[in-house]
């Protein structure tokens, strides 16, 4: 999977995408990540990418010829299934849009700043929009990092147990159930005597409920939204 970055700040990604997970998956030729300087793509000598906003208002808003000329010059070279900007008012960002996004070959993510985006970008350019919560960044770097890594780890071979991803909180619209490791016993405090059992079938069975308690008390919407969809 190849996935292109457009941003002001290419060195926020450094950090983020050398370690763990992300890592793994780039270091397996299982994705590929491109992090592009919008302000390469700017005329102005001064390499300026936003102005004043038509009929005033406070901020700046993001010019609409540095993104054109960027994402123009990425689709000369690839075929892209997406094209996203990172934006609050953006469709919520959940499991099943990781999902589907990790089934695609090429996806474009656009960081905006400032108060936004020139509008034509978002009429003309763009084929998705994502917000990852109801709440303002400062930008949409932070936003890039929690979707690539949400969509990276789902790439079949990049985490070692192919199953694990299947069983993360919000698959099928339920919270995981609780985990334990060794010992067994600590501080007086035992691990459940079903997980030691031995008995696959028993102890799948009680993961389930356990995930359907703990969806119900932390967030019975979605059992909600299960039952609708059903």
């Amino acid at each position: 999977m190849r996935i292109d970055i457009i941003t002001i700040f290419p060195e926020m990604f450094d950090s983020v995408f050398n370690y763990s997970i992300i890592k793994r998956a780039k270091h397996k030729g299982l994705t590929n990540i491109y992090i592009h300087n919008l302000r390469d793509y700017s005329t102005d000598k001064h390499r300026k990418v936003d102005d004043y906003p038509y009929g005033g208002g406070a901020g700046m808003v993001m010019m609409i010829e540095p993104i054109f000329n960027c994402i123009q010059s990425l689709k000369k070279k690839n075929n892209y299934d997406e094209i996203i900007y990172l934006t609050p008012d953006g469709e919520l960002f959940q499991q099943k849009m990781a999902n589907y996004l990790s089934t695609l070959n090429n996806i474009v993510l656009l960081c905006g700043h400032y108060k936004g985006i020139d509008e034509r970008v978002r009429e003309h350019l763009i084929t998705k929009e994502i917000s990852i919560g109801n709440y303002v960044l400062s930008g949409g770097e932070i936003a890039a990092m929690v979707v690539t890594d949400a969509i990276v780890r789902l790439i079949p071979g990049v985490l070692g147990d192919e199953t694990s991803a299947l069983s993360d909180s919000f698959q099928d619209d339920l919270i995981a159930p609780p985990v334990y490791t060794r010992p067994a016993v600590f501080n007086g405090w035992a691990v459940p005597e079903i997980l030691k059992s031995g008995n696959a079938k028993e102890i799948e069975l009680w993961r389930h409920q356990q995930s359907i308690k703990r969806t119900l008390e932390r967030r019975p919407e979605l059992l909600k939204k299960r039952e609708r969809e059903e």
